[in-house]
C-alpha cells in the first residue's frame, strides 16, 4: 500500500485522468474530492462490495438454461420457457449510458421529416 501525506487542497493524480484532492479537514474526519471519467465507477468501500454481493446474487439466479419456474416457484407449471440469458443481462444493466467522449458534431444526421402543408 502506498501512503501519500497530503494538506488541505492538495492532490493526488492516479494515471492521467484521476485527480483526489483534499477538500476538508474535521477532527478524525477528510473530505476528498474526486475527478475521474463518467466511464469509471467511484463508490465507497461498502457500497461497492454491497453491488459485488448484489451482482453475484442475481448471476447466480439466473444461469443459462434456466427455466422460469427454476426462479420463482410461484408460476404455474407447464411448459419449461429457456430464458435467453443475453437479454436478460442487457435488460438487467439498464439503459445503456450515452458515450461522453461524443459530441454533437460526431452524432450521425437524422434527416428530418417530410412536412406536409394543408392548402
Amino acid at each position: 500500500m502506498l501512503v501519500l501525506s497530503r494538506q488541505r487542497d492538495e492532490t493526488i493524480m492516479i494515471g492521467d485522468e484521476i485527480e483526489i484532492t483534499v477538500v476538508d479537514i474535521r477532527g478524525d474526519k477528510i473530505r476528498l474530492g474526486i475527478t475521474a471519467p463518467t466511464r469509471i465507477a467511484v463508490h465507497r468501500k461498502e457500497i461497492y462490495e454491497a453491488i459485488k454481493a448484489e451482482n453475484k446474487q442475481a448471476s447466480r439466479a439466473i444461469t443459462p438454461g434456466a427455466t422460469l419456474a427454476s426462479i420463482d416457484p410461484s408460476i404455474s407449471p407447464g411448459p419449461a420457457k429457456t430464458i435467453n440469458t443475453s437479454k436478460t443481462a442487457r435488460l438487467a444493466a439498464g439503459p445503456a449510458r450515452p458515450n461522453p467522449d461524443l459530441t454533437l458534431t460526431d452524432a450521425p444526421a437524422v434527416p428530418k421529416r417530410a412536412q406536409s402543408r394543408t392548402a
